[in-house]
């Protein structure tokens, strides 16, 4: 070997790296890897990685000094590693003769584990290089996708291989968490709930939930997410495959949700074109539609029992055409069904490719709505009566807090707005790159949640105070807790706002963008669900990422369909409260008990550790170990036991239909049970307890086969040092 190949093998201890030399005469070295590729990692069960960035290399440079962050866990799973063809410029060893191949270069670390790396160096140059990386860019403001960029091989094969890709940077993250949160979560469902509850009575345990549960577990699903590379249901089958029914409800749930929150962005729609008429159709009872009992609000004047406000007749009678109840389905509404269309249109060219076409439309869909928001919040303020409906808001009834209902409203919100236990932010979090440090996500977006929903619970109540003072009424009579309360409430305000059409435009505009936020994360949690459950057919009978999101475009618009008939808000209200309402404390108590007693918090606050650089605190191992699993099984017991057959106003649901909702709930809830029947019964062994062991036992994440690998043992049970040779 010549003297240049001497000094960079001279190199090679100060490192901790371990060169095997072999003697590659009977080598194709037409075969080789590209130089310029990413360093391609093979780990000790046999999976191929690859570095994904400068930042990754850089991470693991110095390993004889290197904690366990930067362990072959660092690297992020990715597309198994192809050779050039024969004859190509990358594929030539031009130093053949004087380099001899390097097999293997097993490259040690302070935790015991052995990375070994399958490279071929063509040069001094680059084994250098590869022991010693130049300084790698700025991280903040590298992306990724342009690392990916290097790597892409011929276009009309490309599409074949579906990957994850990343987030371009830590904004667009950010973005899609808080578009969420900001979504129809908070400005729909939120005033509704607490309006449904009794005002100040919701605000207690929604905080003291948020607290308890809502932060803890979207910090949880956060490094889950990240940790794992996979969706809700990949993630829960690699930390335990018994529970791995989990991810598969939380998925069922969002693809319930999706068909029916389109059915919302389509009303939007239809009162966003209404808004450009000369004159809103809402502030007058002079309509085609409107009936004797229309009342135009007057403060002289009481509202007269059996009335409707110009906007609840506009909603009911002329939006929606309502039956006199489910039995009674009539027609299909069709300019609500094109207004459906154009909602999933839109959804889809947002997400055909994937996070790099949906992290750009946020950019527009999540921060426009803030400043809505401020200026409408600030029109709401100065209304007569608003203080009225502040109080109210405020102020709680201490009576209703021994009832269920609020406590378990408050959980439906928390979850919804959050997205946990939807498998929204575990999809979120696989794309982020492994060291990003979540814990600042999870404060961020808890606090953006939290104050969006107080400054729209201002704006609401302010704008029903003022209702309820023209009315002459009190608050909590001024209308019906329906799932219409928004569309009703609002453009009623609005009609009496100079340029009311101006207004009305910008408001429905508003309402559209967060509608959309909430909706692109619905629909990517069931399409990354598929990617990740259903790799080789997604390749071979779909082959583009295109086909599969038009498919489930497709298939969750046809569900959605019975909400646009005369009796769809009938269905749409039965479908909120069995779908989204009464099943999902069930699945996030499962869900923490998964991760947090099967998995173990000590297992997961080193995987933390290994990603951020630091521990969970004691708050968060308090919370997932006992005060959040105890509140969600207390709220479930209590939402069983107080349960009440929902109902829209006046109306009752007739049994049928409430068979009905619990067909639909027992889609998500027997998800667990099955599943879990299923993984024990195929599951290998003898015994049940055999089969049972082996059930609970993570996948890949730490049973990795490595002799002294972080995750799989406690502190107390030191890694063996000698390293575990490959």
């Amino acid at each position: 070997m010549s003297k240049s190949n001497t000094s960079a093998e001279a190199a090679l201890p100060s490192v901790g790296v371990h060169v095997d030399q072999y003697d590659n005469s009977d080598e194709d070295h037409s075969k080789l890897l590209n130089p310029h590729s990413p360093t391609p990692i093979v780990t000790p069960s046999g999976q191929i990685r690859k570095v994904k960035s400068y930042t990754d290399t850089h991470r693991i440079r110095d390993v004889s000094t290197a904690s366990g962050a930067a362990s072959a866990r660092c690297l992020r799973p990715y597309e198994q590693v192809t050779t050039y063809p024969e004859g190509s410029e990358c594929g030539t060893n031009q130093y053949a003769p004087s380099v001899r191949s390097l097999a293997s270069i097993g490259m040690g670390c302070t935790d015991g584990r052995k990375m070994v790396i399958r490279r071929v160096p063509t040069s001094p140059t680059e084994l250098f290089h590869l022991v010693r990386p130049p300084t790698p860019p700025d991280e903040d403001t590298a992306s990724h996708e342009s690392d990916c960029d290097e790597e892409e091989e011929d276009a009309e094969t490309v599409h074949l291989k579906p990957r994850r890709p990343f987030w371009a940077n830590k904004i667009q993250f950010v973005l899609a968490c808080v578009g969420y949160s900001v979504g129809l979560g908070n400005v729909w469902r939120f005033p509704y709930l607490c309006y449904k509850s009794g005002g100040g009575a919701f605000l207690i345990p929604y905080f003291i939930i948020l607290l308890v549960c809502g932060v803890p577990m979207l910090f949880m699903e956060l490094a889950v997410g990240q940790y794992t590379a996979h969706g809700p249901i990949g993630a829960l089958s690699q930390i335990c495959p018994l529970f791995k029914g989990a991810g598969l409800a939380s998925v069922v749930i969002s693809f319930l949700m999706s068909t029916y929150y389109a059915v919302i962005i389509a009303w939007a729609i239809y009162y966003f074109f209404t808004s450009f008429k000369s004159e809103v159709p809402w502030a007058s009872c002079s309509n085609r539609w409107n009936t004797p009992q229309c009342w135009v609000p007057n403060h002289n004047i009481t509202k007269p029992n059996g009335s409707q406000t110009p906007t609840e007749q506009f909603f009911e009678k002329k939006v929606l055409s309502m039956s006199a109840g489910i039995e009674f389905p009539g027609g299909m509404r069709w300019e609500l069904a094109a207004c459906l269309v154009c909602a999933w249109v839109l959804v889809y060219f947002a997400l055909w490719k994937s996070i790099k076409s949906s992290a750009k439309v946020r950019y527009i869909t999540t921060t426009l709505p803030f400043l809505l928001i401020i200026v409408f919040l600030g029109r709401s303020l100065t209304l007569d009566g608003a203080d009225v409906g502040l109080r109210f808001f405020f102020k709680p009834d201490w009576e209703l807090l021994k009832q269920s209902r609020p406590w378990v409203n408050a959980a439906s919100q928390i979850f919804n707005s959050i997205g946990i236990a939807f498998g929204s932010m575990i999809m979120f979090a696989s794309y982020n790159r492994f060291d990003n440090n979540f814990l600042h996500d999870t404060i961020a977006v808890s606090l953006v949640n939290a104050v969006t929903s107080i400054i729209v619970g201002i704006f609401t109540f302010a704008t029903i105070g003022n209702i309820a003072f023209e009315q002459n009424t009190s608050v909590k009579d001024v209308i019906a807790d329906s799932p219409g309360l928004l569309f009703v409430v609002y453009p009623q305000a609005i009609a009496k706002m100079p340029a009311s059409q101006l207004w009305a435009v910008l408001f429905f505009f508003m309402f559209l963008c967060l509608g959309l936020n909430s909706q692109f994360a619905i629909v990517e949690v069931v399409v990354t669900s598929i990617q990740d459950g259903f790799p080789n057919m997604i390749r071979r009978r779909l082959v583009y990422h295109e086909l599969l999101v038009l498919c489930v475009c497709a298939v969750s618009l046809v569900f959605g369909l019975p909400h646009i008939i005369h009796s769809g808000i009938y269905v749409f209200q039965l479908m909120d409260y069995y779908a989204a309402s009464l099943s999902i404390t069930y699945l996030a108590f499962f869900e923490v008990v998964a991760i947090a007693w099967f998995y173990g918090v000590g297992r997961l606050s080193r995987n933390i550790k290994q990603m951020t650089g630091r521990r969970p605190s004691l708050y968060f191992r308090f919370c997932w170990l006992i005060a959040t699993p105890a509140l969600l099984l207390a709220l479930w017991v209590a939402s069983l036991v107080d349960y009440t057959p929902p109902g829209y106003r006046h109306y009752q649901y007739p049994a049928w239909a409430q068979a009905l909702g619990w067909i639909i709930a027992s889609l998500s809830l027997l998800c667990i049970p099955v599943y879990a029947i299923v993984v024990i019964v195929r599951a290998p062994g003898e015994s049940l307890r055999e089969k049972l062991s082996y059930s609970i036992r993570p996948t890949s994440m730490c049973e990795c086969g490595v002799n002294g690998c972080e995750a799989c043992y406690s502190d107390s049970e030191p890694p063996d040092d000698k390293p575990t040779m490959n």
